[in-house]
Parts: C-alpha cells; structure tokens; sequence
C-alpha cells in the first residue's frame, strides 16, 4: 500500500485527501511493525541493558505513538468515506465535502500532535510501573507495594484507553452514518429495481458488509 501510494503521489503534482491519509497510515503501520520487531530482538538478545538503561521506557513509548498515529489516520479514512459516499444533506455534510482537501493535512497534524502528547505521559507511567514490578518486596510492607503496582497498572491501563477512545469513537459515528445513508440508498434501488440482478445494488450490499466487519474488529480491538 506504500508504494503504491507513493508512486500515485510522484506521478501527480498535488496530494489528494485519500493519497495523505493511506501515506501516513501505511507509514506508520510499517514503521510500527519494524519497531515491534527491533523490540522483540531487544528484549530477547539484549535483556539486562533493555531493562537497565530504560531502553524499555523509550521503546514502549513510541509503540504508543505509532500505534495511536495509525488508529487516527484509520479513523480519518472512515471520515474520509463517509463524507464523500454518505448523501446527506445537512449543511454541515456539505461544508465538510467542498473543504475536506484543505482540512486534512491540519487534520493529520492535529493526530500526530494528539498521539505524541499521548504518549508522553505513557512513558512516566510505564517507567513507574516497570520499577514497581522489578522492586523487591519487603517483608514488612508486602501490602502497599502491592496497592501501589495495581494502581499504577490501572492508570496506565486508563491512559491507554483514553488514548485510542476518540478515534474510536470517530470512526464508530462515521461508519455508522455511512451504513445508514447506504442504507437508505439500497432501499430505494429496491423500491425502483426492474426485477433483474443490479451490480450496483450488490456493490452496495458488499459495501455494508465490509464496514460492519470492520467496525466490529474495531470495536473489538477496543
């Protein structure tokens, strides 16, 4: 998908919508992928210098920024269709549709922004979780520390979630509004089929599968 991408964007002069989101998405996928992968031969082959010079901290830390950067630019692909597919006519729809091509690259911006103060915090929580957990329990206050490595677990676990809710949340309305307006446009192919099979219409039916899939992945992943 990157190069293709890539090649799209060498062969035209100017950046459409579609061709900056799938850029950015398909970068920081496979930038995450080969981080996750420079991770794991880290942690395995270079154990006590991943722990010990917070090797751990930085490297967790940018997992969270790729992977929050890749949630975002998948919830602006859903916005993205929604859009330019969804036939509603609300005044809002249509201001978005005539200026989606100059809002996207500050919409784009505004997501790596969004993940790299997300994960900021990440990384003092993590930081503070690994030394709980690599702490020797003493004897005499086995207890507290205990108290203090869940309650520094669940704030971590609430960053975390904090973090990916809102494109979550984004990308759940505009499928939603997406099938809906497919939807109601299925219907009325329907109503006005002469009686023979219509690819469009079973384009149509497709389409509505896809995004329920896809949003019920989301949703899961979640």
């Amino acid at each position: 998908i990157l190069a293709v991408s890539s090649l799209s964007c060498i062969g035209s002069k100017t950046l459409s919508p579609y061709d900056m989101i799938m850029l950015s998405f398909s970068l920081s996928r496979v930038i995450l992928q080969c981080w996750t992968l420079l991770d794991l031969f880290m942690s395995i082959f270079c154990e006590r210098s991943y722990y010990e010079e917070n090797i751990f901290v930085v490297s967790n830390t940018v997992f969270m920024f790729l992977n929050c950067s890749g949630l975002w630019f998948s919830a602006w692909l859903s916005v993205f269709y929604c859009i330019k597919i969804a036939s509603f006519t609300q005044s809002f729809f249509i201001w978005m549709k005539q200026r989606i091509a100059r809002l996207m690259p500050w919409m784009l911006l505004t997501s790596w922004l969004y993940s790299f103060a997300a994960a900021i915090p990440f990384a003092w929580n993590v930081d503070s979780v690994h030394n709980n957990f690599t702490a020797p329990l003493p004897m005499t206050n086995s207890s507290a520390m205990r108290t203090t490595r869940k309650d520094s677990l669940g704030l971590l676990i609430l960053l975390c979630n904090a973090a990916i809710a809102l494109p979550l949340i984004l990308s759940v309305v505009s499928s939603v509004l997406l099938i809906q307006s497919l939807r109601v446009h299925t219907r009325q192919m329907k109503n006005n089929a002469s009686g023979f099979r219509d690819p469009s219409l079973e384009a149509h039916m497709k389409a509505i599968k896809s995004i329920c899939s896809f949003l019920i992945i989301m949703i899961y992943s979640f």
